[in-house]
């Protein structure tokens, strides 16, 4: 049984080097995007599917999914500049003479690698998409006695082969049978 202790996500620029293992530092391409609530990361699968019917009865005899999706929803409570670009798709922080600004622009596309590390103790899985693009946004609250907080949701796109993330993991369970 493992537990989600602790963890991070990262953001790299399309085309950076994707890491290939559980453990290995992150390449100096990726950026910690820093504090997340404790709610942590939610992986989410969903497919939609056509039911093919037989004359003979009206049963179903196949189901074929006619669309997919993976998606990963979590909440960044450090405002910074990483997550400011990231929540206002496509707008820029700027900094001259020790004052920044955000012009915020419509959102158009964006997309990046994104990655996330997920750790119990000694076992590790780290998450990688190669293809991947904020595509929805939480509100923003200010308020007194709450973190300003920017509730993301990263949609994985897939590649030529059909992948759209990797899993890696340094746990001895992963390559082994359950007890019987």
């Amino acid at each position: 049984m493992r537990v989600a202790v602790t963890g991070a996500a990262y953001v790299a620029a399309p085309k950076s080097k994707l890491p290939t293992d559980a453990t290995t530092a992150w390449d100096i391409a990726f950026t910690d995007i820093g504090w997340i609530s404790d709610d942590g990361i939610t992986e989410s699968n969903s497919s939609d599917t056509t039911e093919i019917k037989g004359w003979q009865g009206g049963q179903t005899v196949r189901k074929v999914i006619s669309s997919s999706e993976m998606t990963f929803q979590f909440t960044a409570i450090e405002t910074s500049k990483t997550v400011l670009e990231l929540y206002h798709k496509g707008s820029k922080v700027v900094t001259t003479a020790g004052k920044s600004v955000l012009a915020i622009k419509a959102p158009g596309p964006d997309r990046r690698i994104f990655g996330f590390d997920v750790i119990d103790g000694n076992a590790h899985i780290r998450i990688v998409i190669p293809d991947g693009e904020v595509t929805e946004t939480g509100d923003i609250t200010y308020k007194g006695d709450e973190a300003v907080a920017y509730e993301l949701t990263i949609t994985a796109y897939p590649g030529p082969d059909g992948t759209v993330a990797f899993k890696y993991s340094d746990d001895p369970s992963w390559g082994s049978a359950p007890a019987q």
